[in-house]
């Protein structure tokens, strides 16, 4: 066999078990968290105590629509914490989408190529930024800057903690994006602009659309990463578990309820076991996102390739 191809062979297999590694180590991950939650339905007592089948309960005998664990008569609604990550999820999206896919589209169809050369480092190297920073960030600048401008009631709530949380969703839509524009066949921009396009119609309607999986899939990313963020929320967001739709009221996250309670509860305990219940939840959900991404950029695909 020649030198080169057992050097190929060698790197194919490297690869390959790096990525069985990865995929072995999450597996080992969500046994072991969706094991400590699984008291919930194996101990009497910690049923008894958690009451599971009232976790997503808005009203009745005793209602669990509010997160109480620590009380004679503990609630553990998750109601407040999964509305109160959405919200946060959605005020970042809101922000961070149009900032990120409008600075991939100028980079990659409008700007010069030095100032491009300049650009797509600077946003990227936001990425490397620690959430802590950007949490220190919010809590000390950009709340009292939201709350004087908005003339909000609370001076940390959704709002801040979203925003805060866009600056960290900005570099990961924003790199994929652009290199999914980047991906567009030149051939398509000089048949459009033979045509007697502008630059901006080229790009509004031929290339974006050509690079909507990428852009989806740039998308469905920073959710991810906004989902699974911990320390901006958790210092931003007030940390208020209140079960309202207003996002400039203060609150709770399922990341930051799990980081804030975790070191402060009993071993083997109900409490514990559903905070780790919340962990499983976020691995379902990131899951359920990656599976739809999969499908409805595998459905683009096939939709832009004439196929379906």
């Amino acid at each position: 066999m020649p030198r080169r191809r057992r050097l190929e062979t060698l790197a194919e297999g490297a690869v390959a078990a790096v990525a069985g590694t990865v995929v072995v180590a999450i597996g080992l991950i969500f046994v072991f968290v969706a094991r400590e939650a699984l008291p919930l339905l194996t101990d009497p007592a910690v049923w008894e105590e958690a009451r599971p089948d009232r976790f997503f309960a808005l009203a009745g005998e005793a209602p669990r629509s509010t997160w109480q664990p620590v009380s004679e008569d503990p609630r553990y609604g998750v109601w407040p914490l999964l509305v109160g990550s959405l919200k946060v999820t959605a005020v970042a999206l809101a922000f961070a989408a149009p900032v990120s896919l409008g600075a991939a589209v100028y980079t990659s169809e409008f700007a010069p190529p030095r100032l491009r050369e300049f650009l797509k480092p600077v946003i990227e190297l936001l990425a490397g930024i620690p959430s802590v920073v950007l949490g220190f960030f919010a809590l000390l600048v950009m709340a009292s800057w939201v709350q004087d401008v908005f003339g909000l009631q609370y001076r940390l709530n959704g709002v801040v903690a979203g925003l805060a949380l866009g600056l960290a969703v900005v570099p990961v839509v924003f790199t994929v994006a652009e290199d999914a524009l980047r991906a567009v066949p030149r051939a398509y921009r000089d048949a459009a602009l033979a045509l007697g396009a502008r630059p901006s119609q080229v790009a509004l309607t031929v290339v974006v659309p050509s690079a909507l999986p990428g852009i989806l899939a740039a998308l469905i990313l920073g959710l991810g990463r906004a989902i699974g963020e911990t320390m901006i929320v958790l210092m931003a967001s007030g940390n208020a578990a209140i079960l309202s739709l207003d996002p400039t009221v203060s609150v709770r996250t399922l990341t930051a309820t799990i980081a804030a309670e975790l070191a402060e509860v009993v071993f083997g305990g109900a409490h514990y076991a559903v905070l780790f219940f919340l962990g499983a939840m976020l691995f379902v959900i990131t899951f359920g996102l990656n599976l739809f991404a999969e499908w409805w950029v595998a459905r683009l695909r096939r939709r832009l390739a004439g196929l379906a």
